[in-house]
């Protein structure tokens, strides 16, 4: 398979970048899209030139560090996987790949490919997690009920991987669905009962200091999710928003 890639390269922060054209050939349709890059880059150093930077981890569609904008989408054109779960059979031969880092004013480009995501870690750390005495006796797990719908959902937004597709996805940059996702796993489930007020208004609090956008209700995050969160968790973070709201 013969491909033209267009990819964006950026030497810092601070620098000025630009879209760059590199032909590719003798790329294989079982091969991973980050494979794929892996063979550009050997390439590239063999002639003496500047590999592209790119986050990768895990490559098993786990950590989400893969996030990539592949022909304005973030993970590319399949649904419900991260970039290192996208095959290069979903392309065809002769085809034009554009790829760029996340688009956002909370994500900054580190350099080419690799974006600053760390403002979803500090929303995290404004909120999610819940503060437990441990001292004495550990109470058993079965002693507090937990309705299996309810359980199932918690555990359904706890599935998010923090990649920032739903950002990227976004017109306005919201990190809405993520920071819904975060706050629900927790608002679903007694032990998250004590610190919920708090929680969501230190979380939402954060995320706006960060400089996300507005939810623009287009539902694009819940598209490009890689997990599926739903759209439901947006909904229930506007509920413990209004309700915390009023408490305090």
């Amino acid at each position: 398979m013969k491909l033209t890639l267009k990819i964006w390269r950026q030497e810092n922060a601070n620098a000025k970048g630009k879209m760059e054209t590199y032909p590719i050939e003798g790329i294989e349709g079982d091969m991973s899209f980050l494979e794929m890059l892996d063979v550009l880059n050997e390439e590239l150093v063999a002639k003496g030139e500047e590999p592209v930077e790119f986050d990768h981890d895990c490559r098993e569609g786990i950590c989400g560090t893969c996030s990539l904008q592949i022909n304005g989408e973030p993970h590319g054109p399949d649904k419900l996987i991260t970039t290192c779960q996208l095959h290069m059979r979903t392309f065809n031969d002769g085809d034009t790949i554009v790829i760029e880092p996340f688009r956002a004013t909370a994500f900054p480009v580190i350099k080419d490919l690799i974006v600053d995501r760390s403002a979803l870690d500090r929303i995290q750390q404004a909120g999610g997690y819940v503060s437990v005495n441990t001292s004495g006796n550990t109470i058993d797990a079965n002693s507090i009920p937990v309705n299996k719908h309810d359980a199932d959902d918690s555990f359904n937004a706890a599935t998010c991987i923090g990649c920032g597709a739903c950002v990227a996805a976004c017109k306005n940059a919201s990190a809405m669905l993520f920071t819904s996702a975060k706050v629900s796993q927790y608002a679903l489930l007694p032990q998250g009962k004590v610190e919920a007020t708090e929680r969501v208004l230190n979380m939402v609090r954060q995320m706006d200091e960060e400089g996300f956008g507005n939810c623009s209700n287009t539902g694009a995050c819940e598209i490009e999710c890689p997990k599926g969160i739903s759209l439901e968790n947006i909904a229930r973070l506007n509920r413990e928003y209004l309700s915390a709201s009023t408490k305090s």
